[in-house]
Formats: C-alpha cells, structure tokens, sequence
C-alpha cells in the first residue's frame, strides 16, 4: 500500500472539497464578521420579548446564526483536522471556539425566559404569530427543562465557562492527536520504523505473533508514559459532568446525558445487564481463540488476529467502494446513488498522513454536504469503516433533504444505527458470495470480532463510565490507580478466565476518546442490536421494514429517538432487542467453534 508523507501527494479525487463550504479563508472571515455582529443584536432581546412577533423574530435570527455558526465552526475543523499541527488552522478554529462562548452567553437568556412563560400564554403566542408554528414542537419540548434550568443570571455564568469546561476534552485531543509519539516496530526491510495508528490496526492483526506483542507495546508506550496526565484530564472531564449534572438538578451525570434523547437510565442498565447475563458466550470464544491459535497463554495481542490463518486480503480504496455498493444493493437503487455522488463530488478523504485526525467520522452540514475523514489502510477493517461512516453520510444527507433545519440533526443514538445496518448487510454479502470456503471462514471470525468491538467491547466501556461516574458522585477520587483497577476488573468479567494479562491491559481507559464524551458508546451497542434486527427484516426481503427504514433515514429528529426506532419494529424498552443480537452472536459462536 502506498504511504503519503504529506496531502500535495494525494490526488485530488480522494481529498474532500472544503470549498464547498467556503471559495477560500476570506469568505469564512466574512461570516466570522457578520456572526458577530448576530451575536450583538441576539442580545438587544434579552428582557425585550413582549409577544409573539418578538419571539418570532429572535426565534428566526438565531436560527440564521446557528445555520451560518455551522458552516464557520467546520470549515476550521475539517482544516484543522486535515492536519492538526496546522497553526494557522488551529488558530481559526480556536476563534470559532470563543465566538461559540459568546453565542452561548447571548443566547443563555432565553431557555429562563422561555420557561418562565406560562403554555397558555405561548399558545396564544402561536396563534397570533404564524411563523411561531415552525418552532412550535421545539418549544414545548424545552418545558421538559423546566427543573433543570437555572436563573438567567446563573445560565449566563454558565455559558461562560464554557470553554473552560472543554479543557479536559481537548487537552486529551492534542495528546492524542498531536502529541504521542509511538515506539518503534520493526519495518518490513528489518529497520525499526515508528509505529503509526494506520500501521498498528495491520499489525494488531497480524500471524506473527512477535510482530502482534511489538506493535501492542510500541501503541500502549506513549499512554503509559503519560499515564498521570490523561488521567488527570479524564478525572476532570467526569468531575464536569458529576458537577453539571448537580447544578442542573439531575439524579446523576448519567440521567442528565440520557435526558436529551428522552432514554429512561432502564434501557442503559438494560444492556449491561442483559449483555452480563449472556458473557459467558463470551468467555466461550475466548477459549476457543486460544485454542485455535494454538497459545498456552492466550493474551491481548491475541485478541485481534484472524483465527483462520493464510488469507491475506488486500483492498485497495477504489474496490473497497465498489464491493460496499454491491453489498448494500438491497438498500435501492436511491441510496447507492447518493453513495456514488460522495466519491464523484469529493466529500470522503481518504488517506493517512502525518498529522491527520486518527480514526474516521462523519460531518454533516445543513445547507452543504456530508464530509466524511478516512485513513483508509487496504484492509477488511477499511472496508467496514467505509461502509459505516457512508451510512451516516446518507443519513445526514436525508435527512437535511427532508427535514427543516430545526429537524435535519439526529441523535448519535440513531445514527450509529444507520452506520451499523451498512456494516452487517455487508458482512452479508461477503459470506453469501465468498466461494472459497476458507476466505468465508475468515469473514465469519471476522463477522464475530466486529459484534466483539461494536457491542461487548461498548458495554464494557459503557459500564466503565458508569462506575467511574458513580465513584465521582461519591466523592471518591479518580486517579491512575482507580481507573487502572476498574478498567482491569472489567475487562477480566468481560473476556473471561482464559487471557494472561500483561500490564498494558489496565491502561486501555486511557486510549479511548469517547470517554471525553460521557455515556455515548452504549449507543454503539444499541445500534448495534437495531440494526441486526433491521438488516435482518432487509435481507429476508421484507420490503416493510425497507420502507420504515428509508423514512427513518428521512426523519432527522422529528420525533424522540425510541419512537423513531420503533416505527422501524425496534423497541429498545424491552430486553428483546438486545436478547436477539446476543442469541444471533451464539449462533456464530457455534458455527465457527465447528470449522
């Protein structure tokens, strides 16, 4: 696979366009300018809403601040993640930051005031304000609110810390990012070369074993080194949520990261519940990994290499596109002409390079386009991380196609089922068109390692967060020692008595960016077990469910996200949903303990 030292190497076709956002930096200064002369008239509102024209008119102008606020605050992010020790990017973007505080602060104003109202007297708004009808449903969601709004005073104080809240998040973004430098593995000339994340995803998964511990210890290196930093700015970043979620009047930082979606803290308990009832298939592939690859010591370097030994797939970016259209066929013909236009019109980039963002994302903007950052490795994985990230493209796009702007965003909730439907269609395909019985063999294993990582890999996150919130909430400090220890014990519930633990095992909380957004990677999980389901209905032909879906995908969040998934026959209020997923992974299980 070709490497790129620099992005003047990459043709042009496999970069992404920002001038679709903006011709050049002039442009983007231009609605820098004017959003903060937006910002200045927002605040001639505060304590001058009188009816429903007024309303109207605030309700509107932040509507276009927010529409232009959008298209300023990606721009810089997209070029900042490009390359992320850009200076002159990341100076733009730590512009858009603060305009974002100020934004906040002008606007704290109103969820108080809006509160402060009485239903009928914002019913009687509407009625004598037509343009109120837009905003309406939006409205009368915040009173659910109501207890966890504070005076206007205290918001705007609020708003203000803002930025120093998101210290500890982006303090570990540049470690991660920016700062850590791996160690060094042995090239493929026998000189030693510095390990890369692109490099580590291949070797993690190579036969050789020696090749597998090197790369595990030059990864792990770095975060051990800076152990006492990243957890210093973890344990600020739970210390925010416990501390907000008090202020706020929330049970606990749990229910408040619940509280946006409407998810009762049940069906978060659910998973991990219902999933720690079913480990011991679980523990059950453990053993038989160890055995298959034939290790006294079965340890986490193990974990990640294919059991079916001698198959060597490499998949150059432009086939990985073509097998993910074929796979995803029984979506339409609709859906793969939306895929075909990301290539064509350069919303994907592709490439690794120095500086890079590591992993992959989507970023969809109302009134542009979905961009979606790869570092695409010729490999499986790069494969399904296509697949995945093209799913969220097209659910953006539908969605600011059919949707209002106030409706075009969803929840991370739905959308990880929209990305993870594309995945287990199209380990679909390939099982059912794979002719070599051995290579079929191999996407199995590697069917029953993506529900490994996609789900119980999430719930032990998931529940890691959970006990370390509840440890904060306690009053309990947070230090290398506790995560080390929690992280540990999990990791041991979760994988079973057959792995050997080598000390980088207990640093794996320091690694994982998501922690800096609190209680999100259950919804990996749950996706995970709504898509199963929906993938499923789709590939018996159930053209229902195809419909139900396609609208899903057009619903952006017009409706709270357990009520869209229902419409879809997913019902995640019930254990069923996850109960199914997890007898699904039994049958591989079975299947593959036969090979």
């Amino acid at each position: 696979m070709k490497t790129y030292t620099s992005r003047s190497e990459i043709p042009v076709h496999e970069k992404w366009n920002l001038d679709d956002i903006y011709i050049d930096d002039s442009r983007w200064e231009e609605d820098f300018d004017q959003i903060e002369q937006m910002v200045e008239e927002l605040k001639k509102y505060n304590g001058s809403i009188q009816n429903g024209k007024d309303l109207c008119a605030y309700l509107k102008r932040r509507e276009e601040l927010s529409y232009k606020f959008k298209h300023v605050y990606s721009y810089c992010m997209l070029k900042v993640d490009e390359d992320t020790r850009d200076t002159s990017s990341q100076a733009m973007l730590d512009r858009a930051k603060v305009l974002g505080v100020k934004i906040s602060a002008a606007t704290s104003f109103f969820m108080p005031y809006l509160l402060s109202l009485q239903e009928e007297t914002l019913k009687a708004y509407i009625a004598e304000e037509e343009g109120l009808k837009y905003f309406e449903e939006d409205l009368f969601d915040a009173f659910r609110y109501k207890p966890h709004v504070l005076s206007k005073e205290q918001e705007e104080i609020l708003s203000q810390l803002g930025e120093a809240l998101s210290v500890p998040s982006n303090t570990f973004g540049m470690i991660n990012n920016a700062d850590i430098k791996f160690g060094e593995v042995t090239g493929e000339d026998g000189e030693k070369v510095q390990l890369t994340r692109g490099m580590y995803s291949k070797l993690i998964e190579d036969e050789d074993r020696e090749k597998r511990r090197e790369a595990y210890k030059a990864y792990y290196q770095p975060y051990v080194a800076n152990k006492n930093t990243i957890a210093s700015t973890l344990s600020g970043a739970i210390k925010n949520n416990v501390t907000l979620a008090r202020i706020r009047n929330y049970p606990s930082a749990l229910e408040k990261a619940l509280f946006g979606d409407n998810v009762p803290k049940e069906v978060y308990e659910n998973l991990i519940t219902s999933t720690k009832e079913n480990i011991a298939t679980m523990h059950e592939y453990s053993k038989i990994r160890k055995e298959k690859l034939g290790v006294d010591e079965l340890r986490q370097y193990d974990l990640s290499v294919p059991l079916v030994q001698g198959v060597k797939q490499v998949i150059p970016y432009e086939e990985a596109f073509e097998t993910m259209l074929k796979g995803l066929a029984s979506l339409g013909e609709d859906y793969l002409k939306i895929l075909k236009e990301f290539k064509s019109s350069r919303y994907i980039d592709v490439r690794e390079t120095p500086g890079k963002r590591s992993g992959a994302y989507n970023l969809g903007i109302y009134g542009v386009h979905p961009y979606i950052l790869l570092n695409h490795q010729d490999n499986l994985d790069s494969l399904f991380t296509l697949a995945h990230e093209c799913g969220h493209g097209v659910h953006s796009k539908l969605s600011s196609q059919y949707q209002p702007q106030i409706t075009a965003g969803y929840s991370i909730f739905v959308a990880e089922v929209a990305s993870t439907v594309n995945e287990v269609l199209l380990i679909n395909y390939l099982l059912n068109n794979e002719k070599d019985q051995k290579v079929r063999n191999y996407l199995l294993n590697h069917f029953i390692n993506q529900f490994k990582g996609t789900f119980f890999t999430q719930v032990m996150f998931a529940e890691f967060e959970m006990k370390t919130h509840e440890m904060a909430e306690k009053g309990i400090p947070l230090n290398v020692e506790v995560f080390n220890q929690t992280y540990e014990a999990l990791f041991r519930e979760y994988y079973g008595p057959d792995i050997v633990f080598d000390e980088e095992v207990k640093y794996g909380w320091s690694r994982i960016p998501h922690f800096y957004r609190p209680f999100y990677v259950y919804k990996y999980a749950t996706g995970f077990a709504s898509a199963i389901h929906i993938a499923t209905k789709i590939l018996e032909g159930d053209q229902e469910t195809l419909g139900s879906y396609v609208e899903f995908l057009k619903s952006g969040s017009s409706d709270y996200p357990l009520e869209l998934l229902k419409k879809t026959g997913v019902d995640l209020t019930t254990p069923t949903p996850i109960e199914n997923a997890l007898k699904r992974f039994s049958e591989l299980i079975k299947e593959f303990s036969e090979i």
